[in-house]
């Protein structure tokens, strides 16, 4: 055949004869099926076959003629001409010498898989693809195609498409004559994801660029829905150093609405939407076993192509099995100066309206501008706030002279976060309610810069800080960092830094779980206490909203917590993450929901039942255990051995061991496959113990907070003595350093290190514990890079004296 090249017969050099879209597919099928990646086949009719069309129809002199004075910035110029190409293009007949082909090619895939057989017809154009450009989403696709007169209608409408309004929008933008790029049509085997699912991964994470993650999506029905944000899909993210190692590191999971699929048309041709049942919405697309064959999947393409991919995937409900059904490069990132660490920072506080998912790391301002329909996007100006429903690629114009966008709907491989992040421009996306929350609202600025999407009212102050990373010294005291939220992780992971010092377990608890851990282990009773008992019932209400997609309730904790550290650990792998296990107070953890039923009232919760002395309780001790199951399925499970235990406000010696004790009890062993155990040093009776407690634990980690308030005899929430609480008094620096020798004079000497707040708040402090040969900082993130530049100082300033 002269016009069509089966997808086995094509490889990534053929991208000028195939498109990149199609060449893709046939290097998949050729160099991956051997190692288990499922490519399903069909034929491409190549870009010869699309000139052959061009040049007997007569059409290059007649467009050329239609685009000839086009300003793209003019939409309803832009509009009209689109539709007299595409009507041009639609209305004029095959050529026979190509029809025969693509009805013989098509007539060897009935052969195969039986007559009038589904396929998909998707446009790949010839400069698609590239690393620096995506012409992803440009052209069209038809689903669920059937019959000889059909494919050729859908052929037609897929060589009219190169002439959307986007893609003649774009091409100009780009830079490419509309004749340079060639269209290849790509008829394939349908996968019957309308019976099961579908959805898209990165072989990165999308928003901060972090390479040693997968970021999969995905939702019920066809894929569309995914790739145009029409649902908030589940999402899943796969750390790939310990995957490729035959660990299983599942690193977050995250339910999404899912509230609609698309699905065959019942009888006929084509899709239609559906709703998805309530029960189905609770549940995963995906097991665990087809998450980690994916991840392996996005892996293996990854090394092959050795750049970062954009890949969709679909799972047929006929016979249960995966498929790859389109791999492209991931444009953005991959232009990203790595030498170079740009970090936005808001300066001053707002009022919150609405958050939602966001899409890449910057900080933006403007006015509002809600648009619910495309016709109306010639009303749109540059520098706008766009808030819409959703977008798709015909609003593609506007999108990229906006400030910012903002949807209700999407997830973060949708179209609107798709080019947000391509163009540049920051994005809050799946907020479910923009365009009412936002009506009447003149400003906003958009903050993407801490993991999440928020939206404040009002043009709030932000800076941009950058440096030159090769620029950062390596000070010989390890500079780390203390984390909260894993959201967060990946951004602060790529900040120049020695490891996490503190990972505090209770914002996971209190931010991811929310409920008390006692009320899920003693569920099953309290729900036969609901019928009878208000507040019961009151709580159990509570945790089934919390829980949904759980059946097992401490399963949902443990599964939680464990995912929120693995972020972290993954986020900092190899180096050393300190997990501390948690330091609620007892007027915190009765704020949990169910918190009120298991937690005493205490005068002073400050210096109350807190840290060791409730693991080895037996009022508290089973809770202590699911912590116990979280840190040890990180680390046996996961493979990041890199995770590290910190037990606070441990009192005693004898207490510590009790502890440790307890902790082996649930299969967590000091020692065992490299497990440290540190002790946050926060007690006067942990300095004067020193060599006691050096005995019991590997380490030791300053809470300068809480030292000082026991040093000085200062409750540090009190509005009256807040002024007296300094970490710079002598009596407390004098305790410090008195730590320190101690610390390292046991035999076999103990690290040290400091993860209090007073380092990220007084520079001559952190010059103070350099002067004493501390071993460690962890600081916040915001000044790491300030206060590495500032050690590497004072360590020279020190060693010239």
């Amino acid at each position: 055949m002269k016009y069509i090249k089966r997808l086995e017969e094509v490889g990534i050099a053929d991208v000028g004869t195939v498109g990149g879209k199609n060449a893709s597919l046939g290097e998949m099928i050729r160099a991956l099926s051997a190692k288990g990646v499922h490519v399903p086949s069909g034929f491409a009719i190549t870009a010869e076959g699309y000139r052959y069309f061009v040049d007997t129809a007569g059409l290059d002199s007649q467009v050329r003629a239609i685009l000839s004075d086009l300003d793209t910035h003019d939409m309803r110029e832009l509009a009209s001409r689109g539709a007299e190409i595409r009507a041009l293009i639609t209305s004029s007949p095959l050529p026979s010498a190509l029809e025969g082909e693509i009805l013989d090619a098509y007539r060897d895939m009935e052969a195969l898989y039986g007559t009038r057989t589904d396929v998909a017809v998707r446009s790949s154009a010839t400069a698609e693809d590239l690393p620096d450009a995506s012409f992803a989403g440009q052209q069209d696709t038809y689903l669920n195609v059937r019959g000889h007169e059909e494919l050729l209608k859908r052929v037609r409408e897929c060589f009219a498409s190169l002439f959307t309004n986007r893609a003649i929008s774009y091409r100009v933008d780009k830079g490419f004559d509309h004749f340079d790029v060639n269209l290849s049509v790509g008829v394939q085997k349908m996968v019957r994801s309308d019976l099961a699912c579908s959805g898209v991964m990165f072989s990165l994470d999308t928003e901060s660029g972090f390479t040693d993650v997968v970021y999969l999506t995905g939702a019920y029905g066809l894929g569309e829905n995914v790739v145009q944000g029409t649902v908030n899909p589940d999402q899943f993210y796969i750390f790939k150093p310990t995957l490729e190692t035959g660990f299983r590191p599942i690193i977050e999971k995250r339910l999404g609405a899912k509230a609609r699929k698309l699905v065959y048309r019942c009888g006929s041709t084509g899709t239609r939407q559906e709703r998805v049942s309530s029960m189905d919405r609770h549940k995963f697309v995906l097991t665990d076993d087809e998450i980690i064959t994916l991840a392996q999947w996005a892996c293996l393409i990854e090394q092959h192509y050795d750049r970062p991919m954009d890949i969709e995937w679909a799972k047929d409900g006929v016979t249960n099995e995966l498929f790859v059904v389109q791999a492209r490069p991931e444009t953005v990132h991959s232009r990203t100066n790595h030498a170079v660490l740009k970090s936005y920072v808001l300066e001053q506080p707002g009022r919150l309206l609405i958050t939602g998912e966001s899409v890449g790391t910057k900080i933006a301002g403007g006015p509002v501008h809600i648009i619910s329909d495309a016709s109306d996007i010639d009303s749109f100006e540059e520098g706008q706030v766009l808030v819409t429903n959703m977008t798709d690629p015909d609003w593609e114009p506007i999108m990229k002279i906006a400030g910012a966008i903002i949807t209700n709907k999407g997830g973060r491989t949708c179209h609107a976060a798709i080019v947000s992040r391509e163009l540049g421009v920051p994005c809050v996306i799946g907020t479910n309610t923009a365009t009412k929350v936002l009506q009447g609202v003149k400003d906003v600025t958009i903050d993407c810069s801490e993991g999440s999407g928020k939206v404040y009212e009002g043009l709030l102050k932000f800076r941009v800080d950058e440096i030159g990373l090769e620029q950062v010294p390596q000070p010989r005291t390890a500079i780390m960092m203390n984390m909260g939220l894993p959201d967060e992780a990946f951004i602060r992971g790529q900040i120049p830094n020695n490891g996490v010092g503190l990972a505090r377990e209770e914002f996971v608890i209190n931010s991811y779980i929310g409920i008390h851990p006692l009320a899920l282990l003693q569920y099953e009773e309290l729900k036969e206490r609901a019928s009878q008992d208000r507040v019961a019932e009151r709580i159990v209400h509570k945790i089934d909203n919390r829980t949904q997609g759980y059946d097992n309730k401490v399963a949902f904790f443990v599964d939680t917590l464990s995912m929120g550290i693995a972020k972290i650990g993954a986020s900092f792998y190899p180096n050393d993450v300190i997990v501390r296990f948690s330091d609620f107070k007892t007027n915190e953890y009765a704020n949990l929901i169910g918190g009120q039923l298991y937690e005493p009232v205490e005068s002073n919760p400050m210096i109350g039942w807190r840290g060791a002395s409730r693991y080895y309780d037996e009022r508290f001790k089973p809770a202590f255990g699911l912590e116990c199951q979280a840190i040890k399925r990180v680390r046996d499970e996961m493979g990041l051995t890199n995770i590290k235990v910190m037990v606070p406000f441990c009192r005693t010696p004898n207490e510590g061991r009790k502890v440790i004790e307890v902790m082996a009890e649930f299969g967590l062993v000091q020692g065992q496959n490299g497990l440290e155990v540190y002790m946050m040093c926060e007690v006067p009776s942990n300095v004067i113990l020193a060599d006691q407690f050096a005995d019991v634990f590997d380490g030791f980690s300053i809470g300068s907070n809480d030292l000082t308030q026991l040093i000085l005899g200062i409750d540090r929430d009190s509005d009256t003595l807040f002024k007296i609480a300094d970490e710079r008094d002598e009596a407390v620096k004098r305790t410090i350093r008195q730590v320190i020798e101690a610390a390292h004079t046991h035999n076999p000497r103990r690290k040290i290190g400091i993860c209090g707040q007073a380092p990220s708040d007084f520079p001559e402090f952190a010059e103070f514990l350099v002067e004493c040969g501390i071993d460690s900082m962890s600081l916040n993130a915001d000044v790491v890079l300030k206060t590495r530049l500032d050690i590497a100082r004072v360590e020279e300033e020190l060693a010239s004296e």
